[in-house]
């Protein structure tokens, strides 16, 4: 799967999961999310051999075709932001790793590889697009429901996973 979509300043393209960028805007977004879960639970930041060790388990190989992709967004050419695509089954598909950094937020990034991953599910075949994420990342929480994603039943039994989304895809966009 190959394609560009441009938007602005931002330019989102398909990228391997273990691209230079890709591996960057991972471990940006692994180190926010669990920060963020361990000051809330725990009061303190997560340990740097743990942070290692997560970030190396979850390389995101599953985001690899045929059954998924990883999406990299530039904002003027920097890389920015992220969003993955796996299928689950034959018409479903799973919404995973979208971010875009802290000093590029606001600038309309999330919204465009959310679109830019729907689009990438449709054309693996999915008719479906699930996703979960956490009660204190309440920014996501919005971005999905303003989005046309309902809160649903759980999906899956991760861990850390305390709300579940979906959203029915339509046929395929052209894209260039």
């Amino acid at each position: 799967m190959t394609w560009t979509i441009t938007a602005g300043t931002w330019t989102i393209t398909v990228e391997p999961y273990d691209s230079p960028a890709a591996a960057a805007l991972w471990r940006a977004y692994y180190t926010e999310v669990s920060d963020r879960w361990y000051l809330l639970h725990e009061g303190r930041r997560t340990d740097p051999g743990e942070l290692e060790r997560e970030i190396a388990a979850n390389s995101g190989a599953d985001l690899a075709p045929p059954s998924g992709c990883l999406l990299v967004g530039r904002y003027d050419g920097t890389p920015a932001g992220t969003a993955g695509v796996r299928l689950l089954d034959a018409d479903t598909a799973e919404l995973t790793r979208v971010f875009v950094l802290p000093e590029r937020r606001g600038r309309g990034g999330a919204p465009l590889l959310v679109a830019a991953a729907e689009e990438a599910a449709r054309t693996l075949g999915a008719r479906r697009i699930v996703l979960d994420t956490r009660g204190d990342l309440v920014e996501a929480r919005a971005l999905y429901a303003r989005l046309g994603y309902t809160e649903t039943a759980p999906h899956n039994t991760d861990r850390y996973a305390e709300h579940w989304f979906a959203k029915e895809l339509g046929p395929a966009a052209a894209v260039s």
